[in-house]
């Protein structure tokens, strides 16, 4: 099994550090981020990755040379001409999945403890177009799900956009729907890329909004679960404490 790394982003809320650096190379506890998600990884068997590039793509690729790739076979796909966002990017990399059935998929700032495994064996139980790790933690942006599970919509809780914006109306459970914080991990069919209507630069939320309408799109609670996004300066000393 193959996975990616979103790695491209720009990190403009861990600067000053990304001023000079990509996040992907922000260290906890003497270790980059890049490193503890390919040893991650590999903890469930995953040791080949595709990791994106965009900002300071040469210092990654660089970390990724002078240490063997930490063990697993590292693939670069370069959007150092444009990020082309979490969808886009994706689709870049399509190729790099053509023999696979399903892969993983997950941001490189997350830091977590979820049993891949255990998302997995629920992705191949219930054959969903794609399995998303979410939690029941506070933030301002949901995901919204019924009560079988399924992806319906999306919330912004700050400015009361909903998606699709006749959310409300449409969906004869609305009452029903439950709001989840998405950890940034996602399980996928290989499907996704025939189906992906998109170009150039998008998010997968924009997809899976889209793609909702016709396909199963499930939810895996890890709540109880360790999981930090390191985003902020502040959230290195909070990682620090949580992951040795």
């Amino acid at each position: 099994m193959k996975a990616m790394l979103f790695a491209a982003g720009l990190g403009s809320r861990l600067a000053p550090f990304t001023n000079d650096h990509p996040k992907a190379l922000a260290m906890v506890n003497g270790k980059t981020l890049l490193e503890r998600n390919i040893l991650y990884l590999q903890q469930f068997g995953i040791t080949e990755v595709i990791v994106n590039v965009h900002h300071f793509a040469d210092q990654i690729i660089a970390a990724i040379a002078a240490n063997n790739g930490w063990g697993s076979t590292i693939t670069i796909s370069d959007e150092s001409a444009e990020v082309l966002e979490t969808g886009g990017g994706l689709k870049k990399a399509a190729w790099y999945f053509a023999n696979e059935p399903f892969f993983v998929v997950m941001n490189v700032d997350i830091l977590t403890d979820l049993d891949v495994n255990a998302m997995i064996a629920l992705h191949l139980q219930t054959k969903p177009l794609a399995t998303l790790a979410v939690t029941q933690r506070t933030t301002s942006r949901y995901f919204l799900f019924d009560t079988n599970g399924l992806l319906c919509g999306w919330r912004n809780t700050q400015t009361g956009q909903e998606k699709p914006a006749d959310l409300a109306t449409s969906c004869a459970n609305y009452s029903q729907l439950t709001q989840w914080a998405f950890s940034g991990i996602h399980v996928i069919d290989s499907a996704v890329f025939s189906k992906m209507e998109q170009t150039g630069k998008f998010s997968m939320v924009d997809v899976y909004l889209h793609l909702m309408q016709a396909n199963a799109i499930n939810k895996f609670d890890h709540s109880k679960g360790k999981l930090i996004d390191v985003g902020k300066p502040e959230s290195i000393a909070q990682a620090a404490a949580i992951f040795s």
